[in-house]
C-alpha cells in the first residue's frame, strides 16, 4: 500500500515539475526549437562538404558531419522569391501563387510558421525575404529591403525602416542572437535565419578581401560550351562574358572605357548601381576596399584585356569576389553553432541549412541560376539534430524545397496540411526509408520573357537517372540527357532512336506528376 500511496503521488506530481527553462519535462524542452538557415544562390561547388576544390566551409561542414547530407535535394522553381514561397507554404508556384519575381506573396494564405506560432512556438525571421509584402505568422521580423545591400543596409523591423552600419552577413547574424538571446524561454522557437549572401553583386566583407585571389584558378571544363543540341540554353543571356565591369566587377568608371554585354538584361544602368553600393561604404571601408582593388583595377586598365582573356579575368574576378561572400556566411554560421554550444540549446535544436537554388560558377560559362540542369536544380541540404539524428550520414535520396514545410511541422508534432503537397524528411533521417518515397521529382520555371536572363519557360522530371525537359511559350524543344553517362548535360538524347522506350516512359511519368501536382502548363 505504501509503494502504491508513493507512485500515485509521483505520478500527481509530474505535471507539476519543470516551469523552469531547463527540465526535462517543460513544454520548451520537450518539443525541439527550429532553426532554418537558408543563403541566397549558395552553389553546392562552393562547399566542402560536398567535395568543393574552390573553399572550405567548415561550419557548414559541421553541420553535414554531425547530422546528414543530402546529394539528391532539389529546387522545384529556380529563383529567388519563388523558392521562398515553396519554403513556407510547401506548395509548388502555380499553387501558392507566386511563380517569379514580378509576383507578390499572399501573406494571407496557410504557411508553417503560422502552424507552428499556433502551436506555442515564438516565431522570428532575419534577414533576407524579398517577397514583398510583409512577413505573417512571426512574433518579430527583421528583413532587408528587396535584394538587401551588402554595406551600410537598410532593415525593416516589425514594419519600422532602420538603416545599420557595418557587413550584411554579420549583421544578420547579430540580429539572429539577439533573437536567440531575448526569446521567452518557456517556449521553442523557430527562427528563419535567411542570408542575402552570395547573391549578386557578390561584395566580400572588408577584412577577406584578397582571400581567395587566384589569378591560376581555372575554368570550369565546360566553361567553353557551345550549346549544341540546346537551343534554350544558347539563347540565354546569362553568360559571364556579358556581366558588367560595373557592377560585377566593381571598376570605377576610370579604369575601363565602355560597358561589355548586357550583364543579363538589355535595360539595366549597371555604372549608377554600382555607384550606390560603394557609395554605402563607411569611409574607412572605402579606404580598404581601394587600397586591395586599386591596383588590381589599375592592372586590368593597362592590360587592355580582348575575347577570351577578358572573359576568363571576368570569371576569377567573379569567383574572388563570391567565394568571399560564401567565407562570411560560413564564419558567421559558426557564430550561431557556438552560441547554441555555449548556452546548451544544440542536443535539442533541429538546425537545417540549404540555399534557395543551386547556382553557376562558370560552368557553361555562366552565373545564375534558372534552368533545370544540375548546377542550378541541385540544392545543398544538411540537417543536425543530435537528439534523433545519427551522425555522418549520407543519402542520395530525393528532397524537395517541397518538403521543409512538413518536416519542420514534424519535428514540432504538429500535423502537415493535405494541401503541402512535400513529404516530411524525418523518417529518411532516421534511416527509415518509407516504400513509396519518391524516385522522381518535377519543375517548372516561369520567367520569361520579362525579367533577367532570358531563360526561357519550361518543365520537366528527373529521375535518379535520366532528365526530360520541355521548352516552351516562344519555342516549342525537348531534351533528354542521361546523367550517368553525360553528366554535364551536353548531349541531347531527344529523338534518338535508341532511346525511344525511355522517352516514352518519362513522358508517362512526367503526366502523372504533372496531374499529382495539379499542374496544367500553358494555361
Amino acid at each position: 500500500m505504501r509503494r502504491l500511496f508513493l507512485a500515485g503521488l509521483v505520478t500527481a506530481l509530474l505535471p507539476l515539475v519543470g516551469c523552469g527553462e531547463t527540465t526535462d519535462s517543460s513544454e520548451s524542452e520537450m518539443r525541439p526549437n527550429l532553426i532554418f538557415i537558408m543563403s541566397d544562390d549558395h552553389a553546392e561547388q562552393a562547399i566542402s562538404a560536398y567535395g568543393s576544390q574552390l573553399i572550405e566551409t567548415p561550419n557548414i561542414d559541421r553541420i553535414a558531419s554531425e547530422g546528414i547530407r543530402f546529394d539528391n535535394s532539389f529546387v522545384t522553381n529556380s529563383i529567388c522569391a519563388p523558392s521562398r514561397a515553396v519554403l513556407l507554404t510547401g506548395k509548388y508556384s502555380h499553387l501558392n501563387g507566386l511563380r517569379d519575381n514580378r509576383d507578390e506573396f499572399d501573406g494571407s494564405q496557410m504557411t508553417f510558421p503560422k502552424l507552428l506560432q499556433q502551436a506555442g512556438y515564438q516565431t522570428g525571421i532575419v534577414g533576407k525575404w524579398h517577397l514583398k509584402t510583409d512577413p505573417t505568422g512571426f512574433d518579430s521580423w527583421r528583413i532587408l529591403i528587396g535584394q538587401g545591400e551588402y554595406y551600410s543596409p537598410i532593415f525593416r523591423e516589425n514594419g519600422e525602416r532602420k538603416q545599420y552600419t557595418g557587413y550584411v552577413t554579420e549583421l544578420i547574424t547579430d540580429f539572429a542572437l539577439e533573437f536567440l538571446e531575448n526569446r521567452d524561454r518557456d517556449k521553442p522557437f523557430l527562427l528563419l535565419y535567411h542570408h542575402k549572401a552570395p547573391h549578386r553583386n557578390w561584395m566580400p566583407n572588408i577584412k577577406d578581401l584578397g582571400r581567395f585571389n587566384n589569378p591560376d584558378l581555372p575554368v570550369p571544363e565546360t566553361f567553353w560550351d557551345d550549346y549544341a543540341g540546346r537551343e534554350a540554353a544558347a539563347t540565354q543571356d546569362m553568360r559571364i562574358e556579358d556581366m558588367f565591369l560595373s557592377q560585377d566587377m566593381k571598376l570605377h568608371k576610370e579604369f575601363y572605357g565602355e560597358e561589355t554585354g548586357t550583364g543579363g538584361s538589355d535595360v539595366s544602368n549597371p555604372e549608377p548601381a554600382w555607384a550606390n553600393s560603394y557609395g554605402r561604404m563607411t569611409d574607412e571601408q572605402k579606404a580598404a576596399w581601394d587600397a586591395y582593388y586599386g591596383p588590381i583595377n589599375e592592372e586590368f586598365k593597362q592590360a587592355n584585356l580582348q575575347g577570351r582573356e577578358l572573359t576568363e579575368w571576368k570569371y576569377r574576378r567573379y569567383m574572388e569576389d563570391y567565394l568571399g561572400s560564401v567565407h562570411s556566411v560560413d564564419e558567421n554560421i559558426g557564430r550561431l553553432l557556438d552560441y547554441l554550444d555555449q548556452n546548451g540549446l544544440a542536443e535539442n535544436t533541429v538546425v537545417v541549412y540549404t540555399s534557395d537554388q543551386g547556382f553557376y560558377l562558370g560552368e557553361h560559362g555562366w552565373y545564375d541560376k534558372r534552368f533545370m540542369y544540375e548546377e542550378s536544380l541541385s540544392m545543398p541540404l544538411v540537417i543536425r539534430y543530435p537528439a534523433e539524428i545519427p551522425a555522418g550520414q549520407v543519402t542520395d535520396l530525393m528532397a524537395l524545397n517541397l518538403d521543409f514545410a512538413p518536416t519542420l511541422l514534424d519535428y514540432a508534432g504538429v500535423e502537415a496540411p493535405a494541401e503541402m503537397q512535400g513529404a516530411s524528411l524525418r523518417t529518411l533521417v532516421r534511416g527509415e526509408t518509407p516504400a513509396d518515397w519518391r524516385d522522381s521529382m518535377y519543375y517548372h520555371y516561369y520567367e520569361f520573357p520579362h525579367g533577367w536572363h532570358l531563360v526561357k519557360r519550361h518543365y520537366g522530371i528527373r529521375t535518379q537517372r535520366y532528365k526530360l525537359i520541355h521548352f516552351y511559350n516562344d519555342i516549342d524543344t525537348w531534351e533528354l540527357f542521361d546523367l550517368e553517362s553525360d553528366p554535364n548535360e551536353l548531349n541531347n538524347l531527344y529523338g534518338q532512336p535508341e532511346y525511344a522506350e525511355i522517352q516514352s516512359d518519362l513522358h508517362r511519368q512526367l503526366i502523372d506528376l504533372q496531374e499529382k501536382y495539379k499542374d496544367q502548363p500553358g494555361e
